[in-house]
């Protein structure tokens, strides 16, 4: 499911030097199935045309309140009726404070009036202007009404200063746009918890014992459970990925850190989905210092067990495991089920080699407690997040 499929966007874009960026969210939001609706402040226009957005939505891009030949100058308020959401990306300290303030005096201040849609902000100004108490102060006006501010970020700004009052990048535009979309879905009022990532355990303060995962699946739960109304909390070991956006994100090396943060966040759950690959072992002991080849033509390294976080995670709330295996996968499978006490086991091959790790898709099988057994076929692993969340939203319901 995708919550952007088939949603009416409408995209108010103000006079910011941001405002090439809402170029390639409008391009990336039309690729994910929404309609897009984008509406220019004259300010706006000095920066990117209408036609650049026009070309992009096949859609018209309008500016003038009072221009005769667009539609959604002369239907605003039903185009502000029929939207799913109103994102404002960039959103400058003026259209903030006309904003707040109620002013009629264009077609997006009109829009932003008349909607009863989820109302989002990205701020994207001088950081002395975002700083200053008068534009604090209408964004806490904005955020009493509901509206939804996010961002902005730290770093080089177009003065050459660097500061608060960057916009955005657009994933993440776009993670919190699925959150607010996503906020009453099948799992709205629910907390999952989601491990992704490989752990890493010291043998010196250079090298670490690892496993080829990406955390390419782990991402994915844990952003379907968002763009469902879950409340997340992603446990992640490192990964080459940046956090997801509106949800809790927890960082942690090895897999004693893993099971120490895992215990903490399992508190009050009501899923935990353990798709990290957690080391089975760790050094007994870590070097100190970096170990030199000269000093031994050989190296033996004593190992000791760490322990099984799934199998050690107890409570009122539904356990999903994973298991990655090069042979005998179901057998396998079977036994984690039984073994570490889950409610499903997410089995895939990774022998395979357009599934499992370092790739964009998977084939996985689904193994129920009851003994049922459900063989999916290769799917994006956003697509499989969707998969297993199905089956976990099932079993929510039984339960109550």
């Amino acid at each position: 499911m995708d919550v952007l499929k088939q949603k009416t966007i409408v995209l108010g874009v103000t006079g910011s030097i941001a405002a090439y960026k809402a170029a390639d969210l409008t391009s990336k939001l039309v690729q994910a199935g929404a309609l897009v609706d984008v509406v220019l402040t004259k300010e706006a226009a000095a920066f990117v045309t209408p036609l650049t957005f026009r070309s992009l939505t096949h859609r018209p891009a309008a500016v003038d309140l009072f221009d005769p030949n667009s539609e959604q100058a002369i239907e605003h308020v039903a185009l502000a009726q029929r939207a799913d959401a109103v994102l404002v990306a960039p959103a400058t300290a003026n259209a903030i404070a006309r904003f707040a303030n109620g002013l009629a005096d264009d077609l997006l201040a009109c829009i932003v009036l008349a909607t009863t849609a989820p109302l989002l902000i990205a701020p994207a100004m001088e950081h002395h202007m975002y700083q200053h108490p008068a534009t604090q102060a209408n964004l806490d006006t904005l955020r009493r009404r509901g509206a939804t501010v996010i961002g902005p970020a730290s770093g080089r700004l177009a003065s050459g200063e660097v500061g608060w009052g960057r916009m955005l990048e657009v994933p993440e535009l776009i993670g919190h746009l699925r959150a607010v979309l996503g906020r009453n879905g099948d799992l709205a009022g629910r907390r999952i918890v989601v491990s992704a990532g490989g752990t890493q355990e010291p043998l010196d303060p250079v090298r670490v014992l690892t496993n080829r995962s990406t955390g390419k699946q782990g991402y994915a739960l844990a952003e379907a459970a968002r763009d469902r109304g879950a409340s997340v909390v992603l446990i992640t070991a490192p990964t080459a990925l940046p956090d997801p956006v509106a949800m809790s994100v927890v960082h942690c090396d090895t897999a004693l850190q893993m099971f120490d943060a895992v215990t903490n966040a399992v508190q009050g759950c009501d899923a935990i989905i353990m798709a990290a690959a957690v080391a089975d072992y760790r050094p007994t002991e870590a070097f100190d210092q970096k170990i030199k080849k000269e000093q031994s033509p050989e190296l033996m390294l004593s190992l000791v067990k760490n322990p099984d976080i799934i199998a050690s995670t107890n409570g009122p709330f539904i356990k999903v495991a994973f298991a990655a295996e090069s042979e005998d996968l179901i057998l396998h499978a079977r036994d984690k089920l039984v073994r570490k006490n889950v409610d499903l086991v997410i089995a895939n091959d990774i022998s395979a080699t357009d599934a499992g790790f370092a790739v964009d898709t998977n084939r996985v099988v689904i193994l129920h407690r009851d003994g049922s057994m459900e063989d999916r076929p290769l799917m994006l692993k956003s697509e499989v997040a969707d998969e297993v969340l199905d089956r976990v939203v099932a079993l929510l319901n039984k339960v109550g």
